[in-house]
Formats: C-alpha cells, sequence, structure tokens
C-alpha cells in the first residue's frame, strides 16, 4: 500500500501563522471565495469542537442572476484586522467573528454586497405570492399596507430570504404615490418595468455597431463576385466567377490582380469556390469542369490541376494538419464530403508538376493521384442535396457540412471513421453480390455512408445556407431560408438552444466574432448583430442605412481589421465599431457631460442625468451603479432634477421643453409636463408646497414661471400649467430664466441671462424684489458681456430668523464674483467678492445646513471653501469672508454641488462626465463608475490622499512656482556680473547672453479661443457651445495650447575657434596626451 503524507489538521493546537499580514489577508480572500455561504469556521490554536458558522459577508444574499460573487476589498480585509490586536493564529477569522465591533464594521459594510429582493424571486415564488393577492381579494382585501406585505412576502419566499429592511424599501419603491397601499398589479408592473430597462442597460453596455453608411469601391464591370477570403495579415482575396483573382491591402488598396483561365476558343471554364493553402503559397480553385486547380498566390503562375473528379466542386475547404501534411476538402453537387489526405505534400506536389501539361497546366486525373501512398482518398455521401457549405475544424477533428435538404441539413461527421465491424460485414456482402462494380466504384472513390456513431446530424426546416462554428462558446450557429438564425449545442441536435427571430429574408450569411457577437446578413441586405450571452439583437441596419445596392453575391467578416466586406455590383465595407474598453486610470461616470446630480435621502441613492438623456442611479454607501434608463426626454438632454418630498418620485426637466416625472426606481414615466404652444428649453426645477398644495415649478427659455398642480389622483398623463402669475405676465424677466430657488414657506427667487434677480411671494404671486448685478464700467465697454445668473440659493436659517439687515440671497456673477442680498432692506447688495483665484466664472454654490459654510465651485473645476457664519449679518462687508481651503474636484465646469450633512459629504457633477463624492474638508471619496467600491463610513476605504488621475496629469493642476514658470534657475549663477568683470577671465566670442524669449499667455489663447468659437454665437446659445467645446476628450501626454514655447535667436558665428586656456588646470590635456601617445 503507498504511503500518503500525512496532512495534519487545522485545529492542531501550537500551530501559529508566521507569514505576513498580506499573505493573511490573501487567505482570507480566498477561503472566502472558495466557501459555500455555509461554510465551517478554522479553528483556535486552542483547540475545540468544530462549529458552523456564518461567512462574515453572506453570500447567499447576492442575485446570482445579476452578478457574479466578488472578492472582499483590501480595505475591508484591513478593517478585520483591526479588528483583534493579538498574533495571528489559524483561528483568526473565529476570533474576529466573535468581535462585537468587528461585526458592527460588517453590518456597515453590507450595503455592498446585498442584492435587491425583488431579484431573488423565482417564478415559484411569483406564483405563491399572487395566489396570496388573490386569497386578499377574496377576504375584501385588495390592496396591501406595508405590514400585510411584510408577512405575505415573508411567507412565500421565506423568512430567511427577505429582510423587514429590503421589504419597506421594496415597498416604498411601488408605492411611488405615498399612499401606503399597494396592489397586485402595482407590484407586477414595478417588476415588468424593471427588468425591461435592466434588459436595455445590459444593450447599453454591450453596445457594438456598424459604422454608416458603408464605404463603397468602385469594382470594374464583370461577373459576379463568387467568394472571398482573408489571410492572418488580413489581406483580402476576392474571385470572380470568371476566374479574375484579386488581393487587397488591409487597406482595402487593390495589389494585385489578374484572369488566372485561359480564354480559348473551348467553352469558358468557371470558378465555382477557391481556398488559400497558406503554408505552400498556393490557391486551390474548384472549378466547374470537375478540376482542382493550384495557383501559385504571389504571381498567380498555374502550378497544376487535379481532374477527373466524381462531381463538381463546389465548396473547397484546405487545413494543414501536421509537418508536411495537410487536408484538401470540397462538397460537390451530389451532396458528398470529398476529402484528400497529403503526406510529404512538398514531395508530392513536386512529383505533379513535372506531368505532362493539359491546358497549360501539369495534369493529374484523381484516380492516379490516389494511386500515390502519400495520398488517401475519402468520399461520404452525406446530403441529400448539393452542399451550401463545408469546412474543417481542426479543434474537434471534424468536418462540418450543410445543404439545402431538411433531414441533413447540417452534419458534423469524422473523416476517416471509426473501425465498425457491421458496416464492413455490411460491405463485404455488397461486394460479393456485384464485385465488378464494387471493383470499379473502388477505383474512382465510390462514396461511402458513415457510421451512425461517427457523424451528428442536424434536421432543421428548409435547410442550411450558412453556419458558423465556434469552440470557445461550443456554439454553432445557422441561417437559411426560413429566415431564422439558430443556436445549437454541437452534441445536442435534437433541439436548437436559440432561435433569433428578426429577418424578413432568408440568412445568407452568418459568423461569429472573437467578442460574441453574431453577425448575421439577409438577402435583402440587412444586417444584424445579435449577443450570444443574451440572444438579443444589439444593431439592425436595412439597404437604405448601410447603402449597398444589388443582389448580394458573397460576404466575409475580417477579424483583423474588424472589417464586414459584402460584394454585390459594388464592393462594400462596413467597419465594426465596438464599445471602447474602460481606461484602468480614467474613471467616467456617464458616456456624455454630466449636467445635474441630487442625493436621495430615502433610499440613500444618487441620481445623475446626463447630455445623453440616461438617468443613472447609483448606491451612495458604495458607489455601486444600481439601475439606469436612457432616452429620457427622447434624446434631449436632461438640464434639471428635483425630488418630490417623499423621495419616491423623480423630477427631470430637459431641452426637449418638458417636465417629466418618474418612479425612478424602474424607470416609470408618471406624467408630462409641457406648454402646449411652446417646447423651450427647461433650465431649472424646484418642487413647492403653498397652502397645502403642491406644485412643481419649471423655468426656462420661455420666460416664464410654470406651475404644474401635483396630484395623486391626476390620472393624465400630459398635464398643462397653472395660470401664470398677473406680475410675472407683466413684469416678469425679460430675458431666460436660468435658476429658480425656494425659501419656505413663501419665498421664490428666480434670476436671468441678463443679471436681473426677481424675489416673489409664492403665495400671492406677487415681486418682493428686482435686483441687478452690479458689472465694472470697464466690463461694460466689452462686447459679449456675460452678465447671467445661473445660480442663486437661499440662507434658510438667516430667513427664519427675520433678521432685517442681513443678506439670505447668494448669487453668482460676471467675473467671477458672489453676490450676498438682502431681502429686507434698502440697500440689497451686503457683499461681493471673488472665490476664484483666477477669476473664473462661478458656475455650483452649495452651503451647510447651519448655513455656516460656503462651497463655490468654478468652470476650471476648483471647489473653494469659505466661513461665511458671521459674514454680511449686518453692515455692508468689504473684504472676503474667511477662506478655510480649496481644491480640484473636476477638470472642467462644475454644473451641481451638493453639501449632505448628515454625512459630512460634498457631491459634485462636472461636464467631464463624472459624479464624485469628497468629505467636507475635500479628501477624495472616489467616483461613481469606478471599479472599487467605498464604505462610505469607513476612511480607509476612500480613495484619499490620492486624486483623480486626470486631474493629477492636467496642466493646469501644476503649483504655481517662479521655477515652474521659468522665471528663475536654481542653476543661475548669483555672481554672473562679479565674473564679467574679472580681468582674469578670458575674453569670450562675441553674442547675446539673453535671447530672445516669446511668451504665450493663457489670457491671450483664451481671447484667441473666444474669438475663433464664440465670434458668430448667439448669448442665448453661448453656455452650450461652450459646454461642447470644454467637453472635448482631453489628449493627455501630448503638447497643448497651455504650455509655454520658447523661441531663440540664432547669431552669426565668426569662425575663428581659439583653443581654450587650461593652464588654470596646471596642465595641459591635449600636449600630455599627444606625448603620450608619441612615446
Amino acid at each position: 500500500m503507498p504511503l500518503r503524507k500525512k496532512v495534519r489538521p487545522s485545529s492542531a493546537s501550537g500551530k501559529l501563522e508566521t507569514s505576513t499580514i498580506s499573505s493573511i489577508l490573501n487567505d482570507l480572500r480566498e477561503s472566502t471565495a472558495a466557501t459555500d455561504p455555509l461554510f465551517q469556521r478554522a479553528q483556535t490554536s486552542l483547540g475545540g469542537c468544530r462549529l458552523q458558522a456564518v461567512s462574515p459577508v453572506s453570500i447567499g444574499s447576492f442575485s446570482v442572476a445579476q452578478e457574479e460573487i466578488q472578492q472582499l476589498p483590501e480595505w475591508l480585509m484591513k478593517e478585520l484586522l483591526k479588528g483583534q490586536q493579538r498574533s495571528h493564529s489559524i483561528g483568526l477569522m473565529e476570533n474576529i467573528l466573535e468581535s462585537e465591533s468587528v461585526h458592527h464594521r460588517l453590518d456597515s459594510s453590507r450595503s455592498q454586497w446585498k442584492g435587491k429582493i425583488e431579484q431573488q424571486v423565482t417564478l415559484e415564488q411569483l406564483q405563491k405570492l399572487h395566489a396570496a393577492f388573490q386569497d386578499l381579494e377574496i377576504n375584501g382585501q385588495r390592496s396591501l399596507d406595508v405590514e400585510n406585505f411584510k408577512r405575505t412576502l415573508k411567507k412565500c419566499m421565506g423568512s430567511q430570504n427577505a429582510s423587514d429592511e429590503k421589504i419597506e424599501k421594496l415597498f416604498m419603491k411601488i408605492d411611488y404615490s405615498a399612499t401606503g397601499r399597494i396592489h397586485w398589479h402595482d407590484f407586477c408592473t414595478y417588476m415588468q418595468l424593471e427588468y425591461a430597462e435592466q434588459d436595455g442597460s445590459s444593450a447599453r453596455l454591450k453596445e457594438v455597431t456598424f459604422s454608416l453608411p458603408a464605404t463603397i469601391l468602385e469594382i470594374p464591370y464583370g461577373e459576379p463576385m463568387l467568394r472571398m477570403c482573408s489571410l492572418s495579415d488580413s489581406t483580402l482575396i476576392t474571385a470572380r466567377e470568371d476566374g479574375h483573382i484579386s488581393f487587397w491591402s488591409p487597406q482595402l488598396k487593390l495589389k494585385r490582380s489578374k484572369m488566372v483561365f485561359e480564354k480559348t476558343h473551348k467553352k469558358s471554364k468557371w470558378l465555382m469556390d477557391f481556398t488559400v493553402m497558406t503554408p505552400y503559397n498556393k490557391l486551390i480553385l474548384g472549378t466547374g469542369d470537375r478540376e482542382l486547380q493550384l495557383y501559385e498566390s504571389s504571381n498567380f503562375e498555374p502550378y497544376l490541376q487535379i481532374s477527373g473528379l466524381e462531381a463538381i466542386p463546389l465548396n473547397v475547404d484546405y487545413c494543414y494538419t501536421d509537418h508536411d501534411e495537410c487536408m484538401i476538402l470540397y462538397g460537390d453537387d451530389q451532396g458528398c464530403v470529398n476529402i484528400l489526405l497529403l503526406c510529404s505534400v512538398g514531395e508530392v506536389l513536386r512529383t505533379w508538376k513535372k506531368l505532362p501539361k493539359l491546358e497549360n497546366l501539369p495534369n493529374i486525373s484523381l484516380e492516379n493521384a490516389t494511386l500515390s501512398p502519400n495520398v488517401t482518398y475519402i468520399r461520404w455521401k452525406v446530403h441529400g442535396d448539393w452542399v451550401t457549405q463545408l469546412n474543417y475544424y481542426d479543434s474537434i477533428k471534424a468536418v462540418i457540412s450543410a445543404s439545402s435538404h431538411e433531414s441533413t441539413a447540417l452534419v458534423i461527421g469524422c473523416v476517416v471513421g471509426a473501425t465498425n465491424v457491421e458496416q464492413q460485414m455490411k460491405e463485404m456482402k455488397a461486394h460479393r453480390k456485384d464485385s465488378k462494380t464494387k471493383k470499379a466504384q473502388a477505383n474512382l472513390g465510390a462514396p461511402s455512408h458513415r457510421a451512425e456513431g461517427d457523424q451528428i446530424v442536424f434536421r432543421i426546416h428548409k435547410g442550411v445556407k450558412s453556419f458558423a462554428f465556434n469552440k470557445k462558446n461550443n456554439l454553432i450557429v445557422t441561417g437559411g431560408m426560413d429566415r431564422i438564425v439558430r443556436m445549437w449545442n454541437p452534441y445536442m441536435p435534437g433541439r436548437p438552444t436559440g432561435m433569433l427571430r428578426s429577418h424578413m429574408a432568408p440568412v445568407f450569411y452568418v459568423h461569429i466574432s472573437e467578442e460574441d457577437k453574431i453577425f448575421s446578413m439577409s438577402t435583402d441586405n440587412t444586417i444584424k448583430i445579435w449577443d450570444v450571452e443574451d440572444q438579443t439583437c444589439l444593431f439592425t441596419a436595412c439597404s437604405k442605412n448601410t447603402g449597398i445596392k444589388g443582389e448580394i453575391n458573397a460576404c466575409h467578416y475580417i477579424p483583423g481589421t474588424r472589417l464586414l466586406c459584402v460584394a454585390t455590383d459594388i464592393l462594400a465595407v462596413l467597419h465594426l465599431r465596438l464599445r471602447l474598453p474602460p481606461d484602468p486610470l480614467i474613471v467616467t461616470s456617464h458616456k456624455k457631460p454630466v449636467l445635474c446630480c441630487k442625493f436621495n435621502r430615502v433610499f440613500r441613492h444618487v441620481v445623475s442625468c446626463s447630455e445623453g438623456s440616461v438617468v443613472k442611479v447609483w448606491d451612495f454607501d458604495s458607489g455601486k451603479p444600481l439601475f439606469e434608463f436612457g432616452n429620457a426626454h427622447g434624446g434631449s438632454a436632461i438640464t434639471c432634477l428635483t425630488f418630490d418630498p417623499s423621495g419616491r418620485r423623480l423630477v427631470t426637466g430637459g431641452r426637449d421643453g418638458c417636465l417629466k416625472i418618474w418612479n425612478y426606481n424602474n424607470g416609470h414615466c408618471l406624467h408630462t409636463l409641457k406648454r402646449e404652444d411652446k417646447c423651450d428649453e427647461v433650465c431649472d426645477c424646484t418642487y413647492v408646497e403653498v397652502n397645502r398644495n403642491k406644485y412643481i415649478i419649471g423655468v426656462g427659455w420661455d420666460r416664464k414661471i410654470n406651475m404644474f398642480y401635483d396630484s395623486t389622483e391626476n390620472f393624465h398623463h400630459f398635464q398643462k400649467p397653472q395660470t401664470h402669475w398677473q406680475d410675472d405676465i407683466n413684469q416678469g424677466h425679460k430675458e431666460d430664466i436660468l435658476c429658480i430657488a425656494q425659501c419656505p414657506p413663501t419665498l421664490l427667487a428666480t434670476s436671468s441671462y441678463d443679471g436681473e434677480i426677481i424675489v416673489w411671494n409664492m403665495i400671492s404671486g406677487h415681486i418682493c424684489h428686482k435686483f441687478h448685478i452690479p458689472i465694472a464700467a470697464a466690463s461694460v465697454s466689452t462686447k459679449n458681456v456675460d452678465a447671467s445668473v445661473s445660480r442663486v440659493i437661499f440662507l434658510k436659517t438667516r430667513a427664519v430668523k427675520f433678521e432685517l439687515a442681513a443678506a439670505i440671497l447668494i448669487s453668482n456673477g460676471p467675473q467671477g464674483h458672489l453676490h450676498f442680498w438682502s431681502v429686507f432692506t434698502g440697500n440689497p447688495l451686503i457683499a461681493s467678492f471673488t472665490p476664484s483665484r483666477g477669476k473664473s466664472l462661478i458656475s455650483s454654490i452649495a452651503v451647510t445646513a447651519d448655513d455656516s459654510y460656503l462651497y463655490a465651485a468654478d468652470e476650471d473645476g476648483y471647489v473653494y471653501i469659505h466661513d461665511i457664519k458671521d459674514y454680511a449679518l449686518q453692515d455692508p462687508e468689504q473684504e472676503a469672508p474667511k477662506y478655510v481651503n480649496h481644491w480640484r474636484a473636476h477638470l472642467n465646469l462644475v454644473l451641481s454641488l451638493e453639501v449632505i450633512d448628515e454625512e459630512n459629504v460634498l457631491l459634485s457633477c462636472s461636464i467631464d462626465r463624472t459624479v464624485r463624492l469628497w468629505s467636507l474638508e475635500g479628501e477624495y471619496i472616489g467616483t461613481f463608475g469606478q471599479a472599487e467600491c467605498w464604505e462610505i463610513f469607513t476612511p480607509s476605504s476612500w480613495k484619499h490622499p490620492m486624486v483623480p488621475y486626470e486631474i493629477l496629469i492636467d496642466p493646469q493642476s501644476m503649483p504655481i512656482h517662479p521655477v515652474l514658470d521659468n522665471k528663475s534657475s536654481d542653476l543661475q549663477i548669483p555672481d554672473q556680473d562679479k565674473r564679467t568683470h574679472d580681468p582674469s577671465t578670458p575674453k569670450e566670442a562675441n553674442y547675446n547672453p539673453r535671447p530672445s524669449h516669446v511668451t504665450v499667455t493663457d489670457e491671450d489663447i483664451k481671447e484667441e479661443i473666444s474669438k475663433r468659437f464664440y465670434a458668430n454665437t448667439s448669448s442665448r446659445r453661448l453656455k452650450h457651445e461652450q459646454s461642447k467645446l470644454l467637453n472635448r476628450r482631453v489628449s493627455h501626454g501630448r503638447p497643448n495650447a497651455y504650455c509655454t514655447i520658447n523661441y531663440y535667436e540664432v547669431d552669426s558665428f565668426p569662425g575663428n575657434c581659439q583653443k581654450p586656456d587650461l593652464s588654470v588646470l596646471g596642465t595641459d590635456i591635449f600636449s600630455a596626451n599627444y606625448q603620450g601617445a608619441a612615446e
């Protein structure tokens, strides 16, 4: 009996772990990832009975259908290790789990790993839930409150799968109107819409398209193009029916072309198919005269031909099987698969090359070729109709062939055939019956039938025109006359694993790409891209979109260059455009500029909206994406958002002139608020309550205050605004309204593009005050002065105290100013200062809940903090408030700031496509969309002290220093003047010691850009044009407009070079070297 090495049990006492902390982290991570949801806990060094313990992060709480099991992050492991101040033993996990403090930490971080309860509902549980609702309806209860919903859901799903907190959150998501009760149809509607939007989000993540229209290559008129194939270097080879072969470069430039069939007085020769014999630099052509012809691929010189085939070779294929061994295959018009196995290929070809010529080609008949010991000929009778496609796949050592015959539409078969005694006995009996006929047929390669175990036959309606095989996914895709693209497991011919129905004409071509996408093209020139995993159509382009006209003759996909080539009367090329892989260093939250974001305190979500009309929902505690939906405003940009008081509904405004109310947890649009006569852009919105009535207010380019009544009893999808206030009609804004802010219970402030601020009484609708932004006299003479006020904010704690002299309103203004206004005094402007050190325009403002600190962000991405607790309370202020801190949060214009006081966190978003979280002191927590999750209550999980990579490398983030500005240098000699007047110093050549220095300043560049891009831009669209310009992708690592360029003049040189005086060194090194060489 062989001895095996004894394995020491993990509970052996006295064994201590001596590895480093990092190895313990790895062990913890591996053990957590490898165990089941309930796993056995390792014992301590003290020994004891083995216990069952719940994993520190319950894997059972994951949504298996939504995401894979994830590993614990490094920071969480470190937090676990901090919980115990003791030696690291084998029982580390047990000791840590028994610590209550560590349990508390795990509870706070569990939000990263929990799955939504609605994603865990199975079909069986849904049926039970439906039956429970029906029972309640029988008893007279048509709806459920939250407590009954908890009991019902726990009964159907099991108490271990549903916690009270999760069920309450689900109830609030369904009960978006906050009525306190839900019906069965409410539950079903929510579930259906959520899963529909998840499918849409998944499709957006897998976005893939062909660039349209197709690139058309005009080719000379001639016979139809029969076949296309490509080489490993992406060279495209095309062939026409008359034997005209062309080679195209990867850039689709014609390299060489020739008619290989010589014209004679006899009947014309037709090409049926061709393939490339790559290792031997040959082309193999199958002709309509039952021949296989070989040509040199480099110069199209004829090499040899094999004649006398049993049938016309319709499809030709080649495979290099081993050193100097290969396989030539062809399918014919009799439904047979013919295989030529060649050994010592080089010797065989050279021998055949010396044979007598027939029609200028060395010729050998198939019958004579099979007499060679290095040639084996096999012919299988496979199909009941001619072969439409044939390929050999070395990965499965099998031949796959297709035909239009339904019973044998697709066949996967062996090459040689296994040893089958019963089959051999049948052949021997047939041989005795007709020995002469059998002998003659054997010499010519009479077709044989494979044994039943040597092939797999797929029966497909109306046969197969084209197929593709992918070994990685173990997948076969077929297409044919019935217009259905079918997906098959190669070893399960009974039924397809998927059926893709969308084509309106017979499928001509299918292909499986390396990116797990299926390309299909039908005879009506419609191209589709399908996802292998989801079996959904990702892209469709018809003939009108691609510009491909005429009858399709050939189609081929080149993997190297990702080109789909289609041959009709012309050669059309479609470039595949994939979703770019994310840069590991540069993180973005949206694909388009982010125009607004807001924190939802009820669900602890962050909602962000982009210029691409996409709404994304993020988990505030971890930064994980939870949900998203697109085309919210029909493709128009979403410019503003707010929540209703319950936090269950989202209100968005867009450039399409509409306000929309959403159940944002599933993307359901509840109402659309819009004026009938105008569709002007909505710039800002807010939710107010006046005299116990709730309104949604929107302002924008129509220059009016539009109030929409919000009621749960209103079942109309489209709603019109209330009647405008009389003061709004007669004395309202004369320019576009850019911003709105409210101060309960009565005050409302709006600001416009011309610098006017109006404070309204919401109850009466009258104007309380009108302010105008002051403009410096030097700026008045400047053309196109931007006097717009895009942000106003109330200091609500001061307004509640009715401090008459205090400033209760803050607004931005031109030249980077912030203005403090008093609403209740005759002199409204109390203070004004410039937070930005570069005097950049302030684009967003936020204050803390107690109005102690002001956060201001500018168009360069900087955030400034000032202490305003005792600022502008009584007398006008001449100085700026106390400066606290500043940092660069984004690359470009910051459009939204929000202080989340209860978490001491600052939320920001910018047109640089990012949404970020910061501590109130400026510590970088993370960017929504990054790969690593954070725990908001655990500073060790934050990115701090790191900063965003794109900010780190941006030239504008460089600190200001004289050395960096090229004003001074540490290498300069301080006593340069003294050295100049020293008589012992030899006279130097005459040259200019101070070359001319030309500097291009930031102001010069900005002025030039302004002249070039904004000269013909109207004032109304100025900010949008600036936004588009600033949103251009930053090209890191290359020279940019802000680099200082130095220019130096080249002075004339006299030409006489004097030997330097080296006497100061005590010796002449030139003379010393010369004397040493002479000696």
